[in-house]
C-alpha cells in the first residue's frame, strides 16, 4: 500500500508531529503526519495518492480547536504561504484559505469595501466559512459569493451562493473536504478611514470585553437556540450563552489548568498547565452545570478532534 513518505510533494510532510504549538489553547496530541502542500496543484496531487482509508483533517491556525491528548490519526492538512493571498475586484475580495480573517477585513478596508465583521473573528478564513463566522449581527453567509474546495479524493470544484446550506455557526461543507478560496462580495463605503476607524473601535470593545491576553480559543458555546434574550421560548439566538452559563454559578470555574474565564465566562481558557482533557471535561461540567439549572442544552462552538489516548 502507498505510504504517506512516498507521495510526491513539493510541500513538506512531517511524521509524529505535535499539535499543541499550532494550537492557541496550546493543547493536544501528534498528529501521525502533518503535511502542509506547496499549493493547490501540490495538495489535490497529494490527496489523489492517498490512500482512501488515511483520514484526512484540515486545520487552519487552531483559533477554534481542542487536539484531544491522544492526537490525531491520519493526515492533518495544514496551508500555509501558498494559500494566503488577497485581492480586491470591485465589489470582489478573494482570499486564499489560510488568509486571517483580521488581515482580510484590513485589505478589503483599505479598498474602500466594508468586510469589518472579519476583524475581530479570530482565524482564518477556510475555518470562517465552514463555521459561518460572523460578528455584529454579519455572517460569511451575507457576503459569500463563491469558495473553491479540494475533494478527499483530489477532485476540484467551485461552489456557488446555491452549492453550501449556511446555518448558525455551521455549513453543510462536506467535512473532509479542503477549502481553498473564497470570494466574498463585500459592501461598498468608498471611506477607508471610516472603516477603519470603525474596526480600531471594534478591537478597543473586544480588548475591554473578553480575555484576548489569555490562551483561549474564542466562544466555547454556541449561543442557545430557541429562546430570546428573557429566556423566554423562541427561534432566535437571542440568549447568550455567558448569560446562563453565569445563572450555573460556572464563571471562574476550574478542572486542573482549565478555567471558565472570570472576565467573560464563555471563553475557557488554559491558564498554562492544562491538558486538553482538562479543557474538555471542564466545558462538559458546564454543560452539565447549565442543563441541571435551566434545562438548556449548550452545544459546543469549539471543534474537538482526536482522541484522547494512545493505547
Amino acid at each position: 500500500m502507498t505510504r504517506v513518505a512516498d507521495i510526491p510533494l513539493r510541500g513538506r510532510a512531517t511524521p509524529d508531529r505535535p499539535l499543541a504549538d499550532l494550537t492557541w489553547l496550546r493543547v493536544g496530541g501528534p498528529a501521525d503526519w502533518l503535511v502542509q502542500p506547496a499549493d493547490t496543484d501540490d495538495l489535490a496531487a497529494f490527496l489523489a495518492a492517498l490512500p482512501a482509508d488515511v483520514p484526512v483533517f484540515p486545520m487552519g491556525v487552531g483559533s477554534n480547536l481542542i487536539v484531544r491528548d491522544g492526537g490525531i490519526a491520519g493526515v492533518v492538512i495544514r496551508l500555509g504561504r501558498g494559500f494566503n493571498a488577497i485581492s480586491v475586484d470591485g465589489d470582489l475580495v478573494t482570499a486564499g484559505a489560510a488568509a486571517l480573517d483580521a488581515h482580510v477585513a484590513i485589505k478589503a478596508a483599505e479598498a474602500g469595501r466594508d468586510l469589518t465583521f472579519l476583524r475581530t473573528i479570530p482565524g482564518s478564513i477556510g475555518g470562517a466559512l465552514r463555521m459561518n463566522a460572523g460578528c455584529y449581527g454579519r455572517y460569511v453567509a451575507d457576503h459569500f459569493h463563491a469558495a473553491r474546495i479540494i475533494h478527499r479524493d483530489g477532485r476540484a470544484e467551485v461552489l456557488g451562493q446555491g452549492d453550501i446550506g449556511f446555518a448558525y455557526r455551521q455549513t453543510d461543507l462536506p467535512p473532509d473536504s479542503i477549502v481553498t478560496e473564497v470570494t466574498f462580495r463585500a459592501t461598498a463605503s468608498g471611506d477607508p478611514e471610516a472603516l477603519a476607524s470603525l474596526m480600531a473601535e471594534q478591537i478597543a470593545k473586544r480588548d475591554a470585553t473578553q480575555p484576548t491576553k489569555d490562551r483561549s480559543a474564542g466562544s466555547t458555546f454556541r449561543n442557545p437556540a430557541g429562546y430570546s434574550s428573557t429566556g423566554q421560548a423562541n427561534d432566535t439566538h437571542e440568549l447568550k450563552a455567558w448569560k446562563v452559563i453565569d445563572a450555573a454559578g460556572m464563571r471562574g470555574a476550574t478542572r486542573g489548568g482549565a478555567q471558565m474565564s472570570m472576565m467573560h465566562s464563555n471563553f475557557l481558557i488554559n491558564t498554562g498547565s492544562a491538558t486538553a482533557d482538562d479543557l474538555e471535561s471542564l466545558g462538559e461540567d458546564v454543560r452539565k452545570r447549565v442543563f441541571e439549572t435551566q434545562g438548556i442544552a449548550l452545544e459546543w462552538e469549539i471543534m474537538r478532534v482526536g482522541v484522547t489516548r494512545r493505547d
